[in-house]
């Protein structure tokens, strides 16, 4: 009986190992350089040389605008989730938006430093770079919270600044996507630098949508393919590391700009209270819920909440 049993055990293990090894086969993603991911980078995109980092720019719209306006997205995103504002807004508007580092094409920064203040000298470094004196910021989750902290640090350079479903304040999150979950765990951190089924990133996405039936496999296709380029995994978990929820939320009261709050009502990820304290907080600022979207609206319902924008803008 005990032979049997052992051979039974034995041959589970064997299994067992069988069923991880293609599991592993299966999921293994190795790093992507940025020329094999060049279907994300058609015209009008560029690359431009910032702070050691070949920058993965859009600039479109009218040169003569004299505020353009410049859209940060948030983590583990590119610029293409304002491709619909982008569209809406480009005949009239001069629009500009890149690639945090990190993340999208521009990939990790060299000195592998994820702090809010560098990421606002490199906002910065790229406006010097373009020439731009003054500009309307706006930004989507993490890139909301470099955007308030960047106009916070330089007024002299901001007409106005738009939050949509930012980050600032800590937050008690109802949902965290599964591919944020891993990357702030390091045993986990370490085995998606290597391996990263497809199903995490679309499912990770779609906890972000307040409908998730409204993400595409183009989107997955996109989400995914970035999240290989060479180095944004491992720079993904040393943003988490560095950088910490609400770590600068007492100096939001200190903005003295024009503000516009946009906030999906269905966001689990930062929930819409924080919608009210940064309406509080920020003297005169107007604030916009839309019932039925989640955490990225300008991607999830880009022409409903680009009205409010050409509104506030005009």
């Amino acid at each position: 009986m005990w032979k049997r049993l052992a051979k039974l055990t034995v041959g589970f293990l064997l299994f067992l190992l069988i069923v991880v090894a293609i599991y592993i086969g299966a999921t293994w993603a190795s790093d992507k350089p940025v020329s094999e991911l060049q279907r994300w980078a058609a015209p009008p995109s560029t690359f431009i040389d910032v702070l050691g980092m070949k920058v993965h720019l859009r600039d479109e719209g009218p040169k003569t605008d004299p505020h353009p306006l410049v859209l940060i997205h948030g983590t583990a995103s590119s610029l293409h989730t304002w491709d619909g504002w982008t569209e809406n807004l480009r005949s009239s508007r001069r629009v500009i938006r890149f690639d945090m580092p990190a993340f999208g094409l521009t990939g990790p920064s060299p000195d592998h430093n994820y702090s809010m203040d560098r990421y606002a000298e490199f906002v910065m470094a790229v406006l010097d770079h373009l020439e731009i004196k003054r500009s309307i910021i706006a930004g989507n989750s993490l890139g909301g919270n470099i955007a308030w902290y960047t106009a916070l640090k330089h007024p002299d350079r901001f007409e106005k600044l738009i939050l949509v479903d930012s980050g600032g304040y800590k937050a008690v999150s109802l949902s965290v996507p599964i591919a944020f979950r891993i990357a702030r765990i390091p045993i986990l951190r370490n085995i998606a630098n290597s391996i990263l089924p497809r199903n995490i990133i679309a499912s990770s996405l779609k906890n972000t949508y307040g409908d998730p039936s409204k993400v595409t496999e183009e989107q997955i296709d996109r989400y995914y393919d970035l999240a290989l380029r060479e180095g944004n995994r491992k720079a993904l978990g040393e943003r988490f590391q560095q950088m910490k929820p609400g770590e600068m939320e007492d100096r939001i009261r200190e903005l003295r700009i024009p503000t516009l709050i946009l906030w999906g009502k269905l966001d689990r990820l930062v929930p819409p209270e924080n919608a009210e304290r940064f309406h509080k907080d920020i003297p005169g600022s107007k604030l916009v819920f839309f019932d039925t979207l989640g955490h990225i609206p300008e991607e999830e319902d880009p022409v409903h909440t680009v009205e409010v924008v050409k509104d506030f803008i005009k």
